[in-house]
């Protein structure tokens, strides 16, 4: 029997940043069955939503103790019975609802997509979940056509960034996006039209003041009352698009006055009232889309926009999984230009987060020494992970 460890993130229950801890398992090699590959994974994506599902407000995340992790990337070290497609070696995408924080995963082999020989394995953990959301948000809801104008909220994140790229794939298209003002210059260099720092300004004035008519677009992903806003903002024959509740996380734990506040400021309207206004709003949850083949289809899509040299997922920074308090604290206070990074390789004690130029000025100093113990017995261990 082989024997091997693997080392993966569990959120073991509901709370601040030292609730995902870093485990150590030794066990059995798994068996493949069928249809499935073995990938060791060399990047993985961290996303908003498990931020929520930190505090427990993902409903599609099991409930702990669990492995968290929606994307990564990583080389195929084995395959199963009937796998045509995937052979060992490959460099792959990897997509699933959880279970992707850990350093060995077997996943069916339609899971994975082929990475392009010049993507980084970072590039690779940045690109499913942010640029399928923005990619169908645009093109399947909103129907996005030259001469169209956008409102982007959070557009220095990884679906702001993400969408903000595939606007510039369409002749014409103006793209409002909020930020703070540091972001600025970014943002704008990335295909921003307008940038408005929503911490000193109204944002509904500044778009005003440009469009007076609105915009034809907005992408929502805070919720509440901005819900209200963006309704307002957009002109006849606009489509609103919700896809997040932002607003409900502002501490490290569960904050049931701003899920109140949230809930009691949403936008409520009629089916009369929305003919009278000819204007449309949608609901997006790429965790509730149950189609593969639309998956499969624009993640090709979206892997050969990548070769054209048409979009390019910005990584903010990457950090090892015993830093993960410290990259799930970097995304909370919105210091992020893109995406963040976990990295399943483990840490070398003088190693710092790399960063982009931008990240180095924001990032936290504060480093933690981490004491790791490898012992081949058949227990989980935990790693004391930096920022718990």
């Amino acid at each position: 029997m082989t024997v091997f460890s693997c080392r993966a993130l569990v959120l073991t229950g509901y709370g601040g940043y030292d609730k995902v801890k870093l485990q150590v398992k030794t066990r059995s090699k798994p068996q493949l069955q069928a249809g499935e590959v073995l990938v060791r994974v060399k990047a993985c994506g961290l996303n908003f939503a498990e931020l929520l599902a930190r505090q427990g407000l993902y409903e599609l995340l099991p409930s702990p103790p669990v492995t968290m992790g929606m994307e990564g990337s990583g080389v195929i070290e084995a395959v199963g019975e009937d796998v045509k497609n995937r052979k060992v070696g490959d460099r792959v995408i990897v997509l699933s609802r959880s279970g992707l924080w850990q350093d060995v995963v077997l996943v069916p082999a339609d899971q994975t997509f082929v990475m392009p020989e010049s993507m980084s394995f970072e590039e690779g953990a940045a690109l499913p979940v942010n640029y399928l959301t923005a990619y169908m948000m645009l093109f399947e809801m909103a129907n996005i056509r030259p001469g169209k104008s956008v409102l982007i909220h959070m557009a220095a994140g990884g679906v702001g960034v993400a969408a903000t790229q595939l606007c510039q794939t369409v002749p014409d298209v103006t793209v409002f996006g909020t930020a703070s003002a540091a972001k600025h210059e970014t943002i704008v260099q990335g295909g921003v039209t307008h940038p408005i720092d929503y911490r000193t300004k109204d944002y509904v004035e500044e778009v005003r003041k440009i469009s007076p008519m609105g915009v034809d677009v907005v992408l929502d992903p805070l919720g509440g009352s901005d819900t209200q806003k963006g309704y307002g903002l957009l002109k006849p024959m606009g489509t609103l698009i919700v896809f997040g509740a932002a607003n409900c996380v502002t501490g490290q734990k569960k904050n049931l006055l701003a899920m109140a506040k949230t809930w009691y400021n949403q936008l409520s309207i009629s089916t009369q009232k929305l003919m009278q206004a000819n204007k449309a709003i949608c609901g997006f949850h790429l965790g509730y889309i149950s189609d593969d083949q639309l998956i499969v289809r624009t993640m090709a899509t979206l892997l050969e926009l990548y070769n054209q040299g048409k979009i390019k997922p910005r990584i903010d920074s990457s950090y090892h999984f015993e830093e993960v308090g410290d990259a799930m604290k970097r995304m909370h206070e919105r210091l992020n230009i893109g995406k963040v990074i976990l990295l399943p390789e483990p840490k070398k004690e003088e190693e710092k987060p790399k960063s982009s130029p931008e990240a180095e000025d924001k990032a936290d100093k504060t480093e933690a020494r981490v004491s790791e113990e490898k012992k081949e017995e058949g227990n989980t261990q935990e790693v004391k992970a930096e920022g718990d």
